[in-house]
């Protein structure tokens, strides 16, 4: 079977032969942007930025589910900046992969400024980077409570030189457009510590 730009069209069953019979994947000449022009520029900003400070990002995602590496990575030269990415969705990954303490993670819960700084320190004690980024929010539809409603989102930054950045936002919205401003945002705080 042949894609729209002519390139044939495989699907992989489960004992991992290619089939030409069915299409599962069908590949483009023209790459479609997952990103807003907007965001994808905030991305390139802080890929120069880094680029030319020589220095490295890690990160460590929960409800944005490496989004803001995916943003990271859609700028060419990204490789340059990006040390690694983790995510870190469930509490037993923040503990770990991160290092995260239990204790926190009852006491405060896993969308907590606390947590979000023990996973931007915990980023970095993991990582080759010299500033690491953690996202921790709720991003819906499901999942809020009157003292952490949905569109509660933490973030926190940790550089090696011992900076270290933590505040919570509130975005409103349906889930995609929660977690699309939570990656703004997380760029917005990289970019603010290398410019």
């Amino acid at each position: 079977m042949r894609g729209s730009e002519g390139t044939l069209v495989y699907m992989v069953n489960a004992k991992g032969i290619g089939s030409p019979l069915v299409p599962q994947y069908t590949l483009f000449s023209q790459e479609i942007p997952m990103f807003s022009l907007d965001l994808l520029a905030r991305a390139s900003e802080v890929v120069a930025a880094y680029d030319k400070a020589t220095r490295r990002i890690s990160v460590a995602e929960s409800c944005t589910g490496g989004l803001v590496c995916a943003a990271l990575t859609s700028v060419p030269g990204a490789s340059r900046v990006l040390d690694r990415g983790f995510i870190t969705y469930s509490n037993e990954a923040k503990r770990e992969s991160l290092g995260v303490d239990r204790l926190a993670l009852e006491q405060f819960g896993a969308v907590s400024p606390q947590v979000a700084a023990q996973m931007a320190q915990g980023t970095l004690a993991f990582s080759q980077a010299e500033t690491a980024l953690s996202v921790t929010g709720i991003a819906g539809p499901e999942g809020g409570s009157v003292q952490k409603p949905v569109g509660l989102v933490c973030f926190a930054l940790a550089t090696r030189e011992g900076v270290a950045l933590n505040y919570t936002c509130h975005f409103s919205g349906d889930r995609a457009q929660i977690r699309l401003a939570a990656v703004a945002e997380g760029l917005k705080l990289l970019l603010s510590v290398c410019s």
